[in-house]
């Protein structure tokens, strides 16, 4: 996960120094997810199962560039520091993913980025034996991924230290689309960033 965040960076940079962007901006924090709990489910509710998503926290990366008039694209990875026991028997981790429209704008010492895009939910669960092989590496893969398509929405305030360096409160929105191993679609990510602006 770790090394697709920094493969993640790393094209957003090179693709914001080929596209001669106005504004680059890189961000590293911790996050905290809040969905709907388990014990305020519906048992009569049958596309949803009773285990919640909330609690834990979440390293998350993020980039953006624009490239006209404040606009431009970018994207964010979060996942579970650690493992959780899904309904007392196994271990799971959601990892969070999105890319999206951006507007972002800086104003002296103050700046705003706003978000909106598709993405994906992927939640792993694991096992005490392999499960599977990898084709491209051979090696023994302990955890199956269940899969699910997500729109976002997502906001954040930078407040500048310096020219470049910022600290940014930020919230985003998920709707998961067929959630089905959770008690909601509707997901909540607060988070709060260090993040260093490249340009303007």
């Amino acid at each position: 996960m770790r090394k697709l965040a920094l493969l993640f960076l790393c094209s957003c940079f090179a693709l914001a120094v080929s596209a001669h962007a106005q504004q680059f901006d890189a961000q590293f924090g911790v996050s905290g997810i809040h969905s709907q709990s388990a014990s305020n489910f519906d048992i009569t509710n049958f596309d949803h199962a009773a285990q919640s998503l909330s609690g834990g926290v979440y390293p998350s990366f993020g980039a953006d560039f624009t490239l006209v008039h404040n606009l431009g694209v970018g994207g964010n990875v979060s996942w579970k520091a650690s493992k959780s026991l899904y309904q007392g028997i196994l271990d799971y981790r959601p990892i969070f993913w999105d890319i999206n429209a951006v507007y972002a704008r800086k104003v002296t010492r103050v700046g705003f980025a706003l978000e909106a895009g598709i993405g994906g939910q992927s939640t792993r669960f694991y096992q005490d034996s392999c499960v599977s092989i990898n084709p491209t590496t051979g090696q023994c893969q302990n955890f199956v991924s269940s899969n699910h398509f997500l729109t976002h929405l997502g906001g954040a305030l930078r407040l500048y230290a310096t020219h470049s360096v910022y600290i940014a409160p930020e919230i985003h929105y998920y709707y998961v689309k067929n959630n089905v191993e959770f008690t909601s679609p509707n997901v909540v990510r607060y988070s709060l960033n260090i993040g260093y602006t490249f340009g303007k």
